[in-house]
């Protein structure tokens, strides 16, 4: 039965009369959903695989034409004798979904059309840790304006913001509860972004980074549809996002996937939640920057501020000019990878481990010390199941994620966008 229909009936069975409106947008959804996933395809083939009658569709489709969501690409041949049917497609070229993450040292902002085509993809140098929430909030509402601007010039509609923040998210208020890497506690940047100019009508969300970057491998990565995997996020501090049994796992508030803190060294260093020997105390850029460029470590009165791409070209500069550190730095930080990523492995019992950041960036020298290192721990049914993988995404995974959240939102609630074409 079809999801339309399947609605109906259980309404109707209630006694109480189905919602009109309702029910038209669960088809517009439907259909739009059925477009994007299986398209070019004529109208006539939507209505068979939907369920839903062919007059039906038709006006649906208008519809989604009138909002700018679909368009007619050219004839669909299905092999069959007559006049071929128009083909269907995703345009959603004029709306935008606006994806931005706050991380450590820089401030990213990534825009797609609702096709996925890139309109805005940048990265800014930004000291996050050291500015504050207020300085750094102002840097993104910043941020978020130039995205806005240069999408006005396109003729572009904004359908939504999503910001990508490396913490604990509150989701429903939009509220980073506590992010430890950037010293923020109870900041509410929703209701910040909300009065900074940004139209009542733009839905404005807050979610992890790490969870945001999964759902970006996950749709459009190297392990795309990988049913059971885990990403890591690979940067000054390390998130994990989970994927099992084909969805993000979240947990009872939210938190799921603080895979950075989990205490693998007692006797290690104070890591940013306050802390003893926490995973990203071991293979956070920060550790690897303090074993391989001490004279730059985070938080020495050298720290100069570096977007984290400067960062490990300096690494790898030092690394050509034969310093031994570095090397020693890559091995040491591939040992605890492999300790941490045993431990992930017997918990969530993944296909794929996929390396983000600037683990992706140093994956050749990162994968075979990690591997061996996390089969040597690991309980050997699941860890020789278990591959690494480098993320090919690069820094840009969250906020590419966090676009994509927008984006989904539109696909199950059409309506959202407003009708511009007669």
């Amino acid at each position: 039965m079809n999801r339309s229909t399947d609605t109906t009936s259980r309404t109707r069975s209630a006694g109480t009369p189905a919602d009109q409106a309702s029910v038209r947008r669960s088809n517009l959804a439907l259909v739009l959903r059925h477009v994007s996933d299986h398209g070019p395809c004529a109208r006539s083939t939507v209505a068979v695989e939907t369920g839903l009658n062919k007059t039906t569709v038709t006006s649906l489709v208008s519809e989604l034409q009138a909002r700018g969501l679909v368009k007619e690409a050219g004839p669909q041949y299905a092999g069959s004798v007559g006049r071929p049917g128009l083909a269907l497609v995703l345009d959603g070229s004029r709306v935008g979904a606006l994806g931005v993450e706050v991380n450590v040292d820089y401030i990213a902002a990534f825009v797609t059309d609702l096709a996925g085509r890139v309109l805005i993809d940048r990265r800014i140098g930004f000291d996050a840790m050291g500015s504050g929430p207020e300085r750094s909030l102002d840097e993104l509402t910043r941020a978020v304006e130039r995205a806005m601007a240069d999408l006005d010039r396109l003729g572009v509609v904004l359908a939504g913001i999503t910001v990508a923040v490396p913490g604990l998210i509150d989701t429903t208020t939009g509220t980073v509860v506590f992010a430890p890497n950037l010293g923020w506690h109870e900041v509410a940047v929703a209701e910040r972004l909300s009065r900074a100019g940004i139209p009542r009508t733009v839905p404005i969300a807050v979610d992890n980074e790490a969870n945001l970057a999964a759902l970006a491998e996950y749709t459009s990565g190297v392990a795309a549809g990988t049913s059971d995997m885990v990403y890591l996020t690979g940067e000054v501090g390390v998130g994990g996002g989970v994927i099992s049994g084909g969805r993000l796992l979240n947990g009872a508030d939210g938190f799921a996937g603080e895979v950075g803190h989990m205490v693998v060294d007692p006797e290690g260093d104070r890591c940013g939640c306050g802390r003893i020997g926490c995973w990203e105390t071991k293979v956070g850029l920060a550790a690897l920057v303090r074993m391989a460029t001490p004279d730059h470590a985070y938080g020495t009165s050298q720290h100069v501020l570096r977007d984290p791409e400067e960062r490990l070209a300096d690494i790898e500069q030092r690394r050509a000019d034969g310093d031994p550190r570095v090397d020693a730095a890559v091995t040491e930080v591939g040992r605890w990878l492999g300790r941490g990523s045993a431990l992930l492995v017997n918990l969530f019992n993944p296909r794929v481990i996929v390396l983000g950041g600037y683990f992706a960036r140093l994956a050749d020298r990162l994968i075979p010390v990690a591997q061996a290192e996390m089969e040597r721990l690991g309980m050997a049914a699941a860890t020789q199941r278990c591959r690494f993988v480098p993320s090919d995404l690069g820094f840009g995974a969250a906020s590419r994620g966090a676009a994509g959240v927008v984006i989904e939102r539109v696909l199950t609630d059409p309506t959202t966008i407003a009708i511009t074409q007669p």
